[in-house]
């Protein structure tokens, strides 16, 4: 059920209508109903999936809170009676059952995880290697992968990970814990919400608030218009680019990887507006997903902004454990004999981020496109570090650092970077995206442009014409809410001036969508992980 389909909004609407009708006790039971109604629908076979991740959490998840609260208990009462010996014996062998019951936990979920997102992966690579031998090839599996397994998957592991830490204590009603890793708004590209953020409003009863709703329901309508104004149409230029790269190279490929940027921002940006929209309007805070990261000055500040629930639970669940666990600290140790202090406390850092950004590469897809994706933007962030110096020396030297001329520089050149990089995600063939990348520089002919090129690519003078007004709408809508709120400052606005512009914003959606003849209202991309 696609967040731009008739089904999915008459299906909000009976939700919100009876979460506001029934007895506010039972609002987070309809939740969860809806949730699993909801998933359902996109298939029968992969409510097991999420069911097997949900019970298997749930009671592991309880039994390191029994192992917590069994050892507190008997070191209270033997207190007395115990050496600091046998307390400290004690506690390693309950850390060592704790830590048991926690891989098991990672190995299971993450292993479903895994077999079903990276088997025909791992067979395509291993029958490459088959054939240099001339070995009979391995024959691929027919998996269907469900709906949100990246993001359900690293949701349960994130709380798993928490419980262990003692961060906070299980849940011990499994519905609610269910309902944590179902919340059908997010299922299907995020947040990635941490348990003790979304259960703070996720399970309280609440009442109906006229200014939430208000400011949920146009969240919403903000993401309908990037998704079917904006991402929805430009789409069609992408892929007669990116699936055409014998006929559309140099200039075509800059242009491609510009109108990408623009599609992935509107597309993923706009379905998080819905999601948070939608939670808003039920009373439910989800925590922010982006930050403008187009305006972003440098590679580490755009990951800051973009995504950032899956920037933070890699930081938090891969990088810093990584970081510091015993190999890293006696590799840490040999590096800085053998080539220094300076040198050796940084291996670490490297080999923790390579790490991050392989997984992460791997997290968006079973490709080596996306592998190559990731190790460079590792590459890019660890090498724009060790330059830090130097960019000191030259701000030190040249002070244009606060300067607007040198602010609009570095904006252009990570958006270009990152769209650069992202090349790889478009052809989604490491080879053919070297190639197009380098196309850019030996083919580039700006004349193709001024014979009407642009027209070939699937879209009309009016098509353009939208989508200009629509980017100018985006860009100026992000350079307002750096000063505050959007919607507070609507809010402020006159009847008048308010209602026209949650009417503009309604047609605009309904009259210019990209849906009809030569358009689709697509999934949203991040639907596939």
């Amino acid at each position: 059920m696609l967040f731009t389909s008739y089904g999915f909004i008459l299906f909000l609407c009976v939700v919100i209508g009876l979460y506001y009708i029934i007895p506010k006790r039972f609002q987070w039971q309809l939740l969860l109903i809806s949730s699993f109604v909801f998933y359902y629908f996109s298939g029968w076979s992969n409510l097991i999936y999420i069911l097997v991740t949900i019970v298997s959490t749930y009671f592991i998840g309880m039994k390191l809170g029994n192992l917590n609260k069994q050892q507190n208990l008997y070191l209270k009462e033997n207190k007395e009676t115990l050496s600091r010996e046998e307390k400290k014996a004690y506690k390693e062998r309950i850390k060592a059952k704790r830590w048991r019951w926690l891989l098991f936990c990672l190995f299971f979920n993450l292993g479903i995880l895994a077999v079903i997102k990276y088997t025909n992966f791992a067979i395509a690579n291993i029958n490459n290697i088959f054939t240099l031998f001339k070995m009979n090839e391995l024959s691929f599996v027919n998996l269907i992968q469900p709906m949100g397994i990246s993001f359900y998957t690293f949701k349960t592991m994130g709380y798993i990970i928490d419980v262990y830490r003692v961060k906070y204590e299980p849940e011990r009603n499994i519905g609610k814990l269910a309902l944590f890793v179902s919340f059908f708004p997010q299922l299907i590209q995020g947040p990635i919400s941490r348990f003790d953020d979304l259960s703070l409003s996720l399970f309280k009863e609440h009442d109906f608030n006229a200014k939430s709703f208000s400011f949920g329901f146009q969240r919403v309508l903000w993401g309908y218009f990037k998704k079917l104004v904006i991402a929805d149409r430009i789409v069609v230029a992408v892929l007669e680019i990116t699936r055409n790269p014998e006929t559309y190279d140099g200039i075509f490929v800059l242009v491609g990887m510009v109108f990408y940027a623009i599609q992935l921002y509107a597309d993923f940006t706009g379905g998080i507006d819905i999601t948070i929209g939608i939670a808003q309007m039920l009373g439910i805070e989800v925590k922010e997903n982006f930050n403008r990261p187009y305006f972003s000055k440098s590679i580490v500040e755009y990951w800051r902004r973009w995504h950032i629930t899956m920037g933070t639970w890699f930081r938090d669940y891969i990088f810093y454990p990584l970081s510091v666990c015993k190999p890293m600290l006696n590799i840490s140790k040999s590096s800085r004999k053998r080539f220094g202090e300076q040198i050796g406390k940084k291996v670490p850092v490297y080999l923790s981020t390579m790490t991050v950004w392989f997984t992460t590469g791997l997290w968006h897809g079973a490709s080596w496109n996306f592998v190559v994706w990731g190790l460079l933007n590792g590459f890019v962030i660890l090498v724009s570090q060790e330059f830090e110096p130097l960019y000191a020396k030259f701000h030190q030297r040249f002070n244009v650092r606060d300067t607007f001329g040198f602010r609009l520089f570095q904006v252009i050149r990570t958006f270009l970077l990152m769209s650069s990089l992202r090349i790889l995600d478009c052809y989604r063939d490491v080879g053919i995206s070297f190639r197009m990348f380098g196309s850019m520089f030996t083919k580039f002919n700006i004349n193709e442009m001024l014979t009407g090129s642009l027209l070939k690519l699937g879209l009309d003078i009016s098509d353009y014409i939208v989508l200009l007004i629509g980017v100018i709408v985006l860009i100026s809508i992000s350079l307002i809410q750096r000063s505050g709120s959007v919607r507070e400052k609507i809010s402020g606005k006159p009847a008048i001036i308010r209602y026209t512009v949650y009417v503009l914003l309604l047609f605009s959606i309904v009259i210019f969508g990209a849906y009809g003849i030569g358009f689709d209202s697509n999934q949203f991309i991040y639907n596939q992980f």
